[in-house]
């Protein structure tokens, strides 16, 4: 059987022809967006019989397969019999600099638009021209070379030889994926209740190319039950690829659990977890450059090697694995995930590596994503992170400190007319605007073009610090729609302008669009609307809401209605410290309490160490490294001599993904409504939706709140043989309102009843 494969021209040849060291980070993001921009000042110069953006594409055999190429030739220039394919490229380098053979990947590039033109209309020559373009100046400097048909295809196929190797690795990996996927069988014996109904709803997701929000009870197995149909619809040759997303590690490490149990049971698939930079470099500062870091240094000399060694040994690549393969081929370990994230068949990787339009992985084809699905778990995470993905800010401090060190500089002026700007914003005490600063922009899109010329020729923290803020607040400002605002916040001489993102949904589902399939999932997508509303769901998307698979009488849920409101802490403090002990020292085991902030959390901790100090206690510490959050979990053990009593933050790191399943865990205490603390940003919010007919209170405050609760309270109930308590705090629990968000399971609840230490709080 012939095997098919479609890469574009771009990517095929810059696999071979790529060479050399990671570059300083600055470097190329320009060009991406300064790319249109030059393309369309060099068209322009074109001749009325000459054509642009010229689509090829060609069918090239090799061996046993068949490669599939495409691209767009930037211009197809033609004097008389005379057919020239001009291949433009802008730098920020000065062109004295650029020589003929600086970039051969550029020359692979235009050869090949040649070959398959001249193949198409029967030339037996072209002119290659390569046109660079200084961003700034617009300075031309053009390389040609006049190629027959047979040198070019002689090229051609020198190129499909150093390809082959690793199409070879690839194809072979492919089939036994493939037969693997297909014949394996769900790894437990039985499926829990609701377990097969969402399994069936993921692969029926997949198979209509649809988006399906699935809110299932703790306790399911919903990693299990949505890797599993994304591997089998793969067996199917429904699905080529899986993104599972994740926001904490915690939740990294059970789908890497997942993936294990069906390797173990016969699975053939590379699977890759992706690390932060900060977190997997190797060295002190991360500085990206030859001179700093070996690993950067010559890096794409190696990569490909590296990356073929580690397919062909390795299925479950973690980053220990990862760590050991970059020492081993001296590569960086980050950069090293990134080429394999195209390579590999499931990826595991923070939410922005799909989502955030500055850090997603940009090679990934529309073609390809239209084989790959994302699991989007934890998916109520998504609406807050996204929030943040799409809002950028700058600060006026920075640019009066580069006027200051750029002095007599074009930088220099560039720099003044943004704090010029932003003093004449402050002076106007205008500090919440519907409409784009778009005379801002356009300052900080020539700032920008100065500070790439300076950074090529020295290194400055604060520049490069700046130049990516303003880079980003371009970035965002192209996507800026009614459901933004621009807010400015003053202390002193400083200026902060914000573009603000209050909705996220539209990005949300234009970043997710391309792809087959599309699941967001989590225990706690309640209300159903408005996560489905948030997180950008269409009319015609499926929806599926399944309760908890365990007996309703494993959980005794009791409500205390003293109030939690700020007002109220102080007077309700020492009664609800008390109520606390009652509740703990009812049942055996330890216990988590978690807390709407800090200070709250603390100040309920000395009450109740001073009360009660022959009870073991431990108190989540702001910051905590991993090892630390190991290491308090840890202590949870189901064998301690003495009952534990953790205090924790709602909405924190422990009150999500979690898993303290047996007798690690007897009981959960919540303190409040979870109620996201009254500030500017999520008053903006509130106005925003209650002006396009929703609740705003509701929507910035009630929704995000009782979500955290209702994570806390999962952290109790994670097995069949699992019991325990669940004591809430608050007199809003007994309001309709919050009554209506509450899971079945918490609903038959009792009413303080013989714990109360006080009468309810009015």
């Amino acid at each position: 059987m012939t095997n098919v494969v479609k890469i574009s021209v771009r990517n095929l040849v810059e696999y071979i022809y790529r060479s050399g060291s990671i570059e300083s980070g600055f470097r190329g993001i320009r060009a991406m967006t300064e790319g249109t921009r030059i393309h369309q000042f060099i068209q322009k110069s074109y001749q009325e019989q000459d054509e642009k953006e010229v689509f090829v594409e060609a069918e090239i055999p090799y061996e046993d397969f068949v490669v599939l190429v495409d691209g767009r030739c930037d211009g197809l220039l033609k004097d008389g019999e005379t057919v020239t394919i001009d291949e433009i490229k802008s730098t920020a380098h000065l062109l004295d600099d650029v020589e003929e053979n600086t970039h051969p990947v550029h020359w692979a590039q235009a050869i090949f638009y040649g070959y398959i033109y001249a193949g198409d209309h029967h030339l037996s020559e072209v002119t290659i021209q390569l046109t660079y373009v200084q961003v700034k100046t617009l300075e031309q400097k053009k390389f040609r070379r006049v190629m027959t048909l047979e040198e070019m295809e002689s090229f051609v196929y020198k190129v499909m030889e150093e390809y082959a190797t690793f199409l070879k690795v690839k194809i072979k990996h492919k089939e036994e994926r493939n037969k693997t996927s297909k014949c394996l069988e769900f790894p437990f014996e039985t499926y829990r209740e609701g377990q097969r109904k969402l399994a069936g709803a993921v692969y029926k997701t997949i198979d209509d190319k649809k988006t399906l929000f699935a809110s299932a009870s703790t306790g399911i197995g919903k990693t299990i039950s949505t890797i599993f149909p994304a591997v089998k619809a793969i067996g199917e040759g429904k699905l080529e690829k899986m993104f599972y997303l994740t926001a904490k590690t915690i939740t990294r490490t059970a789908a890497e659990e997942a993936f294990q149990l069906l390797i173990d049971h016969g699975l053939d698939m590379n699977v890759l977890t992706i690390t932060a930079k900060d977190k997997i470099c190797f060295q002190e500062e991360t500085v990206c450059t030859s001179e700093n870091c070996p690993f950067a240094d010559g890096f794409y000399d190696r990569i490909n090697g590296a990356v073929i060694d580690i397919l062909e040994q390795e299925k479950l690549i973690n980053r220990g694995i990862i760590e050991r393969y970059a020492r081993k081929h001296r590569v960086c370990p980050f950069e090293f995930q990134v080429e394999l994230a195209y390579a590999v068949d499931a990826v595991i990787c923070d939410y922005n590596y799909i989502f955030d339009p500055r850090v997603s992985l940009k090679r990934l084809m529309e073609d390809q994503k239209k084989k790959t699905a994302i699991l989007v778990d934890e998916a109520h995470n998504l609406v807050d992170r996204a929030r943040e993905m799409y809002s950028a800010s700058i600060n006026k401090s920075n640019f009066l400190q580069l006027k200051r060190d750029f002095k007599n500089s074009p930088l220099a002026t560039k720099a003044k007319t943004i704090n010029d700007y932003l003093l004449q914003v402050k002076k106007s005490e205008e500090y919440l605007r519907k409409d784009l600063e778009v005379e801002l922009v356009e300052l900080l899109e020539t700032f920008i073009m100065e500070a790439e010329i300076e950074l090529v020729r020295m290194e400055h923290d604060l520049l490069l610090e700046t130049y990516f803020a303003a880079q980003t607040f371009v970035k965002i400002a192209k996507l800026y729609n009614e459901q933004f605002v621009t807010y400015v916040e003053t202390h002193k001489s400083e200026v902060n302008m914000k573009l603000f993102c209050l909705d996220p949904s539209e990005q949300i589902y234009k970043m997710g669009k391309g792809f087959k399939a599309r699941v967001f999932f989590s225990a706690t997508l309640i209300p159903a609307d408005y996560y489905k509303d948030l997180l950008g769901g269409q009319s015609t998307d499926y929806v599926i809401s399944i309760p908890s698979p365990f007996a309703r009488e494993n959980t005794e849920v009791i409500i205390e209605p003293l109030s939690t409101r700020y007002r109220d802490r102080e007077k309700t403090l020492e009664p609800m410290v008390h109520f606390m002990k009652e509740v703990v020292d009812k049942k055996e085991g330890n216990f988590l309490i978690f807390f709407p902030s800090y200070q709250y959390m603390r100040n309920a901790y000395e009450q109740f160490t001073d009360n009660y100090p022959s009870v073991s206690t431990i108190i989540q510490d702001v910051g905590m490294a991993e090892g630390e959050r190991e290491d308090f979990l840890a202590e949870f053990t189901s064998d301690r001599a003495e009952r534990l009593v953790g205090f924790a933050v709602l909405g924190g790191i422990f009150s999500e993904g979690v898993d303290l399943k047996g007798d690690r865990l007897q009981g959960v205490i919540v303190v409040g409504v979870g109620m996201p603390q009254i500030g500017l940003e999520r008053n903006i919010i509130k106005d925003y939706f209650q002006s396009v007919g929703k609740n705003g209170f509701d929507y910035a405050y009630v929704y995000p709140g009782m979500n955290k609760v209702l994570q806390a309270g999962g952290r109790l109930i994670r097995s069949d043989s699992d019991t325990g308590v669940i004591a809430l705090i608050d007199d809003r629990f007994l309001q309709k309102k919050y009554q209506a968000l509450l899971p079945y399971e918490w609903q038959h609840y009792r009413v303080g009843g013989e714990f109360r230490v006080s009468p309810p709080f009015k």
